[in-house]
């Protein structure tokens, strides 16, 4: 026991002498940094207040009209404006201006004063959804017709609910549209997803042009049908039913009636509420740069609204705090045309949950009657007995339909990028206005470090820290933690660590440079690590930053540069490098050395992509890479054009993302 217990005894000295050599030869390892990295120096609810101010400044006031001649003018501009440059930004013109292609499947004979006609429909060539239409039997003369358009429901159109309303349209004599909704029903398939649609951005089609042409579609089937009278057409839904309801109605003329169910909310309850709108196609890019949802609803008048939202929504838009910014702000707008009642509002409290039941229905029935001045009917004709299963209902679509994701790859291969040119004077010339280009694609505006606020240090052993919280001028801020070994000089070399998982993740890297007695600035930009904004889903925030006008991608790469800036005004004017870990930091450090390839010597990357196009090929999920999904930037630029832009500042890739 006794020789037992000295060669223990002598184990341990040994093991002490090695370590101390270790830290006397001033190694250090991951290990030892974890406990330096892995605390945050500004909480994600500071970083999410900073980007509430920041979106604040971006709402955009409804204007003040001189009279009714004057607003419906503007109404026309918006609606060209909000169709034109945003949701068809990008899309092939013919696709936009072609006819409705639906195609019967199937009728069923209710036995009940109406038919069920089953349809296949075109959104665009090669991607088929479904619809059904409910069809008075007995129509004397033209009729109304109402397109009821579903949310993210995951039975679709069959939902209980939307049969139930569309049956009852249908025996009031109107005819009635259910619109399958791409990603739920029987259109819920992979890649199909609306998250998905964040890929038809990428390659530079707003995805707002997707679910655009996929709603008025059914509107242009139903105004071409000859048993419907055109002046009296109507949408309503709940949910995203709601969201399409709002922004079909309102840019379009078309719409005499509608009646929006828990679908939007201002961007004023949007900030605070992040999660209510957590849709890549409710915060399409630039949809409210110059005009938030009380413009859609101001673009009604003085067209018949109502209004439906629920006083304790357990998934939405609570009636309490849309009113105040949507309602009560856009009655004067009706009351320009001698109409302020042709605005309603119900708050619904039973239920006060998410719905589109009995009373909220009945609300619905009462003002399309009165409205397409048809013979009131005050309760809901009984239907609960002719409810269809998903299965009676199903229509099929075809095995080789493409996928949201697949027509991104599609519209990518007719994009033609221009070549980087391979004679270096020819090269040269195209970076100023390449560069040019980039900076208007991730709306790159410079920053500059306002404050680099010092809130912790540690001097142990052989490395000392600093950790910051860099303010930056726009009022967002990154944070970082600076290292340097003791026995290294003032005049050592400079490294920017960026790693997609946060600072807290890259110990290998930032020991490795410490150990060449370099300085380190592990560091964390917004969006990322301990930068990141509190939210309920990644991308939140990010959606919201792109709908009002901004990029992700640009907010970040400025960061990279002004606090490289900072550094090199801190440090003799010398450039720094910038080794990153991950596909999204690799793009954003080659985006920032493309913006300002002075600030910098150097961008090494690791895991990185080929090509923006493996977003597409892998996919990669929207959720987990944002700020990528950058509206137009793998229409003009990829991988090697932008790093041809950075030159002098060599890109360099050191391994590669696996497929």
């Amino acid at each position: 026991m006794k020789a037992s217990g000295r060669n223990c005894a002598i184990a341990l000295a040994a093991m002490f002498l090695l370590t101390t050599a270790a830290t006397m030869d001033g190694q250090t390892t991951a290990d030892t940094l974890q406990s330096l990295l892995k605390q945050p120096v500004q909480s994600a609810d500071v970083s999410a207040f900073q980007m509430e101010q920041f979106l604040s400044h971006r709402i955009t006031p409804l204007p003040s009209p001189k009279g009714a001649s004057d607003w419906a003018n503007q109404e026309q501009r918006l609606r060209k404006h909000i169709l034109d440059d945003i949701a068809f930004h990008g899309w092939p013109d013919e696709w936009v201006q072609s006819s409705p292609n639906f195609q019967e499947a199937g009728v069923i004979e209710s036995g009940n004063g109406y038919r069920v006609r089953k349809f296949r429909y075109e959104i665009v060539p090669g991607f088929a959804a479904t619809a059904i239409l409910y069809e008075p039997e007995k129509m004397n003369g033209r009729v109304p017709a109402i397109l009821n358009v579903i949310g993210h429901e995951p039975m679709g159109n069959a939902a209980e609910y939307e049969q139930k309303r569309c049956i009852n349209f249908a025996k009031r004599g109107i005819v009635a549209l259910s619109l399958g909704w791409v990603g739920f029903g029987e259109l819920a398939r992979k890649e199909d997803a609306h998250d998905d649609a964040a890929s038809l951005d990428l390659v530079g089609s707003n995805a707002l042009g997707f679910f655009y042409l996929s709603m008025r579609r059914g509107l242009d089937y139903l105004a071409s049908l000859p048993q419907v009278d055109i002046t009296r057409l109507g949408v309503t839904g709940l949910s995203g039913g709601g969201w399409q309801t709002i922004l079909l109605s309102s840019t379009d003329p078309r719409v005499a009636v509608s009646v929006e169910v828990a679908g939007f909310g201002a961007l004023p309850s949007n900030i605070t509420r992040p999660d209510d709108t957590s849709e890549v196609e409710e915060n399409a890019t630039d949809l409210t740069q110059d005009e938030d949802y009380p413009f859609l609803v101001a673009m009604r008048a003085p067209r018949p609204t109502l209004l439906i939202h629920n006083a304790e929504d357990d998934c939405c838009f609570r009636a309490a705090l849309v009113k105040p910014y949507i309602y009560d702000l856009v009655r004067p707008f009706f009351k320009l045309f001698g109409k302020p009642d042709d605005l309603g509002w119900y708050e619904s409290s039973d239920p006060g949950t998410h719905n589109y039941q009995l009373f909220n229905r009945l609300q619905a029935y009462r003002f399309f009657q009165e409205h397409f001045h048809l013979p009131p009917v005050p309760d809901e004709i009984p239907s609960s007995t002719e409810i269809r299963t998903p299965q009676e209902l199903a229509i099929g679509i075809p095995a080789d339909n493409l996928t949201i994701v697949g027509l991104a790859r599609k519209l990518a291969a007719a994009n033609a990028r221009p070549a980087v040119p391979s004679d270096r004077e020819a090269r040269s010339a195209s970076i100023a206005p390449q560069r040019e280009k980039l900076a208007q694609v991730t709306r790159y505006k410079s920053v500059s470090v306002e404050n680099a606020w010092r809130f912790s240090n540690t001097k142990r052993m052989t490395i000392r820290t600093l950790s910051y919280r860099f303010d930056l001028t726009n009022g967002l801020s990154a944070s970082g933690v600076w290292l340097q070994a003791i026995g290294a000089t003032d005049d050592a070399p400079v490294t920017i660590v960026l790693n997609d998982k946060g600072y807290a993740a890259a110990g290998e890297v930032v020991a490795e440079h410490v150990n060449r007695g370099e300085q380190v600035l592990a560091l964390d930009l917004l969006f990322t690590g301990s930068a990141r904004p509190e939210a309920p889903n990644p991308g939140d925030w990010e959606m919201l930053v792109a709908t009002v006008g901004d990029r992700p991608l640009g907010l970040e790469a400025a960061q990279l540069v002004g606090v490289a800036n900072w550094l090199r005004a801190n440090d003799g004017g010398r450039q720094v490098q910038v080794e990153t870990d991950g596909i999204r930091t690799a793009v954003i450090g080659a985006v920032a050395a493309a913006m300002e390839p002075a600030a910098f010597s150097a961008v090494t990357s690791h895991h990185a992509m080929k090509s923006l196009g493996y977003l597409l090929d892998a996919p990669v999920p929207y959720r987990l890479a944002p700020d990528l999904f950058c509206l137009d930037l793998y229409k003009y630029f990829d991988i090697d054009s932008i790093s041809a832009i950075a030159a002098p500042t060599k890109i360099k890739n050191v391994d590669y993302v696996r497929q």
